[in-house]
């Protein structure tokens, strides 16, 4: 069953870079603004599932939200994106309980990379981190659990070999 997953993964990885590979084909160019179309990867590798105590929802994680099989987007509290150190690509699942209470579970983590930068806050207040001249968002309750500051170093974690607007926060290492 390992070697499934395994290879459900690596599909779910190249038809990200397919779709990559269309983009420069149209003529468009890949920044870091190029925004992955999830829902279609959602489609493809999500499911939704209901029984008499709860309700169970597959789907893939954008950078901030789950986009379900169906293109509906479900919120995650920013301390489990947090803990869970969750990259853009990653497949959840969401278990949705007779009282209303929403368990996600990280079923399909996609490859990692881990990059060191330096943790700023743009215009808008929102942190940072800058890696080679490119900004990766990351949301503040890894900064504030890891009592990160602007000017610190940042240790992050992005797709592999995929473009990303999003980090994970990996950990901060204090400026002196």
């Amino acid at each position: 069953m390992k070697n499934v997953d395994e290879l459900k993964q690596i599909l779910d990885n190249l038809e990200i870079q397919i779709q990559k590979c269309k983009i420069l084909l149209d003529g468009g160019t890949l920044t870091p603004e190029t925004k992955i179309d999830y829902s279609k990867k959602a489609k493809a590798v999500g499911e939704e599932m209901q029984s008499e105590s709860e309700r169970v929802i597959e789907g893939v994680f954008d950078g901030q939200k789950m986009i379900g099989p169906d293109g509906k987007q479900y919120s995650i509290p920013a301390n489990y994106v947090s803990k869970s150190k969750l990259v853009e690509g990653d497949i959840l699942k969401l278990t949705i309980d007779q009282s209303g209470n929403f368990i996600y579970k990280q079923i399909g983590p996609v490859e990692r990379e881990r990059l060191v930068g330096r943790l700023l806050a743009d215009e808008e207040g929102e942190y940072v981190v800058m890696v080679e001249g490119k900004a990766y968002k990351v949301i503040l309750a890894s900064v504030t659990y890891f009592k990160g500051g602007e000017g610190d170093e940042a240790v992050i974690l992005v797709p592999k070999g995929t473009s990303s607007q999003f980090a994970a926060v990996e950990n901060i290492i204090k400026k002196k």
